[in-house]
C-alpha cells in the first residue's frame, strides 16, 4: 500500500468527505480534500528536506491524509477518535503493524489540546498541519459576519513553512494582512499551535522560527 494508492480508496474518500461536511455544518474552515492533501505532502516534504529515508515519508504522508478523519465522529477528541478509525481502516487493507502504528501515533498526537511529538511522523504532522493557515479555507462569503478564525485565516496572504539550508532551524513565514486582521488576533488562537511546533521542531533536533511580516515573533 502506497500513499498514491491510499488517496485513491473510495472509502476513505467518503470519511474525509463527510467528516468535512459536519465542520462545515459547525461553522469551521475547510478541512477535506484541499488541507489533507497539502498537509500530506508539507509533511512528506520536512521528512525529504531532513534526509529521512522514504518509507518514513510515505508513512507521514499516509497520516497527513488521514489525520482529520475523527471529525467525522466528533470535533471534541477527533484525534484520538481518528487514530482508531485508521487502525480499522489500515489493518483491513493489509498494512504491517509497525507501520500502522506509526500511522496512529502520529495521527493520535497532532492536535494541540493533547499532543505530543513522539516521533518523527508525528512531529512533521503537526508542523504540516498547524502551518496551513490560508485564505482559501475560510467558507463564510460575508466578511461582515467572520469571527476569528475565518478574519485570521482570510487575512493570511501567504503562507511557508521550510527547512533551513543548513537543516538547523525550520521556519514558519506568514504574511499577514493586517488590515483584515491583527497579529495579536492571530496569536489568540494560535499560540498553543507554534509552541506545538515548536516542540515538535526541537524533537527533531532543530530550533524553530516564526516570521509574521519579515518580524521574527518565536
Amino acid at each position: 500500500m502506497t500513499f498514491s494508492e491510499l488517496k485513491k480508496n473510495p472509502d476513505i474518500k467518503t470519511y474525509i468527505s463527510m467528516a468535512d461536511d459536519s465542520l462545515k455544518s459547525l461553522g469551521f474552515t475547510e478541512h477535506s480534500f484541499a488541507h489533507v492533501t497539502k498537509v500530506a505532502e508539507t509533511a512528506g516534504n520536512i521528512l525529504l528536506s531532513l534526509g529521512f529515508p522514504e518509507k518514513d515519508i510515505e508513512l507521514v504522508k499516509m497520516a497527513g491524509y488521514l489525520h482529520d478523519i475523527g471529525n467525522l465522529v466528533n470535533r471534541i477528541d477527533h484525534s484520538q477518535s481518528g487514530a482508531v478509525m485508521a487502525f480499522r481502516i489500515l489493518d483491513n487493507l493489509g498494512l504491517p503493524a509497525e507501520d500502522i502504528a506509526t500511522i496512529v501515533t502520529a495521527i493520535g498526537n497532532h492536535d494541540e489540546g493533547t499532543g505530543v511529538p513522539v516521533n518523527p511522523i508525528a512531529a512533521a504532522l503537526i508542523l504540516a498541519d498547524k502551518s496551513d493557515v490560508r485564505r482559501s479555507r475560510v467558507r463564510n462569503n460575508d466578511p461582515s459576519s467572520f469571527d476569528i478564525h475565518d478574519r485570521v485565516n482570510y487575512s493570511v496572504v501567504s503562507s511557508v513553512i521550510s527547512v533551513s539550508e543548513a537543516k538547523t532551524f525550520i521556519k514558519l513565514e506568514l504574511e499577514i494582512d493586517t488590515a483584515i486582521s491583527s497579529v495579536m488576533d492571530y496569536f489568540e488562537i494560535f499560540l498553543s499551535r507554534m509552541l506545538l511546533c515548536r516542540r515538535a521542531t526541537e524533537s527533531l533536533g532543530l530550533s524553530f522560527k516564526l516570521i509574521i511580516n519579515r518580524q521574527t515573533l518565536l
